[in-house]
């Protein structure tokens, strides 16, 4: 049976604009003050977690000019240009924005624009949606980021064997020939990953063979795509990493990883693994989310938060290929599948609960994810990179739900407008 985070599959609908909000007044220096003559905007007296691994530092200041981070290091050792505009962070801890890399978006311009604002809302700063893309709408939106929105990836058309009644958007192989033609096409789009589904779907349907998908990789890697695979049983994990594949959009959910499947992975120390933990099954407290969700879809989501111990058993299973696998050096990024914007901050309490630390896990939903989107100007805050960052409450470090306690956003140097999204005295959201 498959699981999934079913209570967060979609996103939450929302009414009309009332209320009025308070924001946060270093945030609202931020935006309202002119960085003066210099065009400098001076960040300090924050913990900073840059997103590689290392340690946080302490008493940070970062400079932005325009979209870009100019320095970054120790209260005393950055230059601070005169005139420049400084925002006081004394108290809190900011981390990279978070790189979502399996999302599956609206299909529409505006409900798309929607869908990216309300990720930035949550500190997503890129989100990847894993083909369910059809027509030329993806590219544009690739090609030209809302403001205030996450930047957008995609995959284009999956690829998979026919699968009546579920969707047709993907394309519908069986031969070889087929395969090859359906990347040559997804090449001729230039997408940023090829993603292919090998799963019977319980039982449902057929799917794709080791010729098919050998196919798709042999022509995928002629063409310099990469391949990203939707899996569910080892075995099919062993075949494609046989074959070649780059990433794993899923962890393996039907048994334990064994020896040869871990001697596998190690031999492909390049490819990554995107672990997309299913519901976890236990009942949990989803205050966190009150202040950006109407009151009765918050109600419907807090009663089916419950303990379900065959969902349990299902989230152990993957739990503990997670472990193996990064226990055994795999290189582990970040996705959350389905349109749910806050499903980052469960995936992440997911993972750790998995056994991964909070600083493993920030890496992996920072750094990693930008490496495996190829996102150079992303993934950890250092000179040089779009200024894209969260300013939290509380330390991650010390537990890795203070991601959830969002002070401001920031995405390409500017503050997001997050008030439009919150919910006002009513238990409506403001927009």
């Amino acid at each position: 049976m498959h699981h999934v985070k079913t209570r967060f599959r979609h996103v939450v609908p929302v009414a009309g604009l009332l209320g009025l909000l308070v924001v946060s007044a270093f945030s609202a220096l931020a935006r309202g003050q002119a960085p003066a003559a210099t065009g400098v905007t001076v960040f300090e007296g924050a913990r900073l977690i840059v997103g590689d691994g290392r340690a946080p530092i302490e008493n940070a200041t970062f400079t932005v000019s325009g979209t870009r981070v100019l320095q970054v290091g120790r209260a005393g050792d950055v230059r601070v240009p005169a005139g420049a505009a400084r925002v006081n962070l004394a108290g809190k801890t900011v981390m990279p924005a978070i790189i979502d890399t399996h999302t599956h978006l609206s299909q529409t311009q505006e409900a798309l624009t929607e869908d990216l604002r309300r990720r930035a809302f949550y500190g997503v700063g890129a989100a990847m949606s894993m083909g369910q893309d059809r027509g030329e709408l993806p590219f544009q939106m690739r090609a030209a980021t809302p403001p205030g929105g996450a930047r957008f990836f995609t995959a284009g058309r999956g690829i998979t064997m026919p699968e009546p009644g579920r969707s047709d958007v993907p394309y519908w192989i069986t031969t070889e020939a087929e395969a090859r033609k359906a990347v040559e096409e997804l090449a001729a789009l230039k997408v940023d990953l090829v993603k292919i589904w090998v799963d019977d779907r319980n039982g449902m349907y057929m799917k794709l063979t080791p010729a098919l998908y050998g196919a798709i990789v042999d022509e995928a890697h002629r063409r310099g795509l990469r391949v990203t695979a939707h899996i569910f049983t080892l075995e099919d994990a062993k075949g494609l990493l046989r074959a070649g594949v780059d990433a794993f959009a899923h962890g393996v959910r039907d048994k334990e990883i064994d020896d040869e499947g871990l001697a596998l992975f190690r031999a492909r120390p390049n490819v990554v693994v995107v672990p997309n933990l299913p519901d976890r099954g236990v009942a949990t407290s989803l205050s966190w989310l009150s202040e950006s969700i109407p009151a009765p879809e918050l109600q419907r989501l807090q009663e089916a938060a419950t303990d379900r111990p065959a969902v349990q058993a299902t989230f152990a299973i993957q739990a503990r290929n997670l472990a193996k696998l990064h226990a055994a050096g795999v290189r582990i990024a970040f996705g959350t599948d389905g349109n749910t914007p806050w499903a980052p901050h469960v995936e992440m309490a997911d993972m750790v609960a998995a056994g991964m630390t909070p600083m493993q896990v920030i890496v992996a939903a920072t750094r990693n994810s930008a490496d495996l989107l190829k996102l150079a100007d992303a993934g950890t805050l250092e000179a040089g990179k779009s200024g894209d960052f969260i300013v939290l409450d509380a330390n991650p470090l010390d537990d890795i739900t203070n991601t959830r306690r969002i002070a401001s956003v920031y995405l390409r140097g500017a503050a997001v407008d997050r008030a439009r999204f919150k919910v006002g005295q009513t238990g409506q959201t403001t927009r």
